[in-house]
């Protein structure tokens, strides 16, 4: 599938990246945003706010990519497809709704999980999210994604922490992916002929929290953070599988933490 004409349903970073990337190889994109402040020039501006039911038709579209946050309504998701939904004169062709691995804050498996796993949210925020993930596919046949702990340039909290020598729990199994892998990774499934219907947006290394400073703190020449008291009896994290993302992207260019803390750090000397 080529995508000609592609609606970015919210424009943050991701979405903003994914936008150049594919305006720079020939499509038309469109961009939803409440403000027309955040919306790249090279994007056509839709100002609207899903909160609210839409004032106009929305033109016809080959693809939709979602990257909104969740919002503070628990239906959120749901009534802002809904109101796409309405507003569109046709169902496009491939949505892509980018969700998060909050899904599975409840599983505490040591095993890796993959697409075939259910979901265990247990906050409101993971409730909205697995709701949004069946709401995309009920309306919009849409391919799912779960990225896990995006980071990259202006994502550096953990580099912050690090540096500001805050504890933190080193035993917690962490996955995470860079911010550019994501992108390449949503642009291949608006193109793919027979994408997958749910993925994991995870690089090639699980790691525990405390590998990952270990490293920080070493590229930083400084000391790595303390251990954090924590609960015994507390959640410690999950280990996703990458499998069906290595199989769409086979080649990351951050394929590890090590690869893509070692750019960030680079760049910011």
């Amino acid at each position: 599938m080529t995508a000609r004409r592609i609606l970015l349903v919210g424009s943050g970073k991701v979405g903003s990246s994914l936008g150049e990337r594919l305006v720079a190889a020939g499509d038309e994109v469109v961009a939803i945003r409440r403000s027309a402040g955040g919306i790249r020039p090279a994007f056509t501006p839709i100002v609207a706010d899903l909160s609210r039911p839409l004032d106009a038709a929305l033109p016809s579209v080959d693809a939709m990519v979602m990257t909104l946050p969740p919002g503070d309504d628990p239906r959120f998701y749901r009534t802002a497809l809904e109101r796409l939904a309405a507003a569109l004169p046709a169902v496009p062709a491939r949505t892509v709704f980018v969700s998060s691995t909050r899904v599975f804050e409840g599983w505490d498996a040591e095993r890796p999980l993959d697409e075939t796993d259910e979901p265990r949210p247990t906050s409101e925020r993971g409730e909205q999210l697995v709701d949004g993930e069946r709401a995309a596919v009920e309306l919009f046949d849409a391919v799912v994604v779960r990225p896990a702990g995006i980071y990259g340039p202006g994502r550096e909290r953990l580099i912050r922490q690090v540096l500001a020598g805050e504890p933190v729990d080193h035993d917690r199994r962490t996955n995470r992916i860079h911010e550019a892998d994501l992108v390449r990774a949503l642009e291949t499934l608006l193109r793919a002929e027979d994408p997958p219907a749910l993925l994991h947006g995870v690089d090639r290394r699980p790691a525990t929290l405390g590998e990952v400073v270990a490293f920080i703190a070493q590229r930083l020449g400084v000391a790595a953070p303390p251990r954090a008291e924590v609960d015994p009896d507390a959640r410690r994290g999950t280990i996703l599988d990458g499998a069906r993302l290595a199989a769409l992207v086979p080649e990351l260019e951050f394929p590890t933490f090590v690869e893509g803390y070692g750019r960030v750090i680079a760049d910011r000397a």
